[in-house]
């Protein structure tokens, strides 16, 4: 069990499986936040890391994302592992775009997608969530109004399944930060996340 981090009771009737995006592993300060605050009697939240970041973890040196399939695939080992009778998958920018391909065919309860990275930064036409359109999993796209893989002027235009709905986060970038100006702090951000991603939850 050291590959993975769990918070919140054993006998949850729910259970959230929750990973990382590319740049950072399942003990960054947002990923904290967000586990720590939903967990509790009602939800469990299993925290993971694909093998690349494993490898990181265990020498210090820092190396690009696995390829698709592998990701892919620990997605699929991780939910047969953890398995739940109300399981929903939940990542990471792009940890939640890996769950989000393989979400129908593991029929979790729900999807939970954090900042997802529908274009990269610059580069709209590179666009990364044509699948979204067509998805059967009921799913909670989480947003910052302002991120640069998907703001929320772009997402409007997007052709998204009438099953995801959008929780749209003040101000917030990428990593869900807010600019000073905008009178709201990453902490309000990030708890605001937590109370949506539970009515998310306890409400399917």
């Amino acid at each position: 069990m050291s590959h993975v981090l769990i918070n919140g009771a054993d006998n949850a009737p729910n259970r959230v499986l929750l990973t990382h995006g590319a740049g950072a592993g399942m003990e960054h300060a947002v990923m904290s936040s967000l586990a720590l605050g939903l967990a509790d009697e009602q939800i469990q939240v299993i925290r993971f890391e694909f093998p690349f970041m494993r490898k990181t973890r265990a020498d210090g040196r820092k190396r690009p994302p696995d390829r698709e399939p592998a990701l892919l695939d620990c997605w699929r080992e991780m939910a047969a592992e953890f398995a739940h009778p109300r399981l929903f998958l939940a990542g990471k920018s792009m940890g939640g775009r890996m769950a989000s391909l393989v979400a129908d065919e593991l029929a979790p309860a729900g999807l939970i997608l954090l900042g997802f990275p529908f274009t990269p930064p610059g580069k709209p036409d590179r666009f990364r969530g044509q699948h979204l359109a067509t998805l059967a999993t009921p799913t909670l796209l989480v947003q910052g109004e302002r991120d640069n893989f998907g703001n929320r002027e772009a997402v409007a235009a997007y052709d998204l399944a009438p099953g995801v709905k959008s929780l749209w986060v003040k101000d917030g970038d990428h990593g869900f930060s807010p600019r000073k100006s905008s009178g709201t702090t990453l902490e309000r951000n990030l708890a605001a996340i937590v109370a949506g991603m539970r009515r998310f939850v306890l409400a399917r």
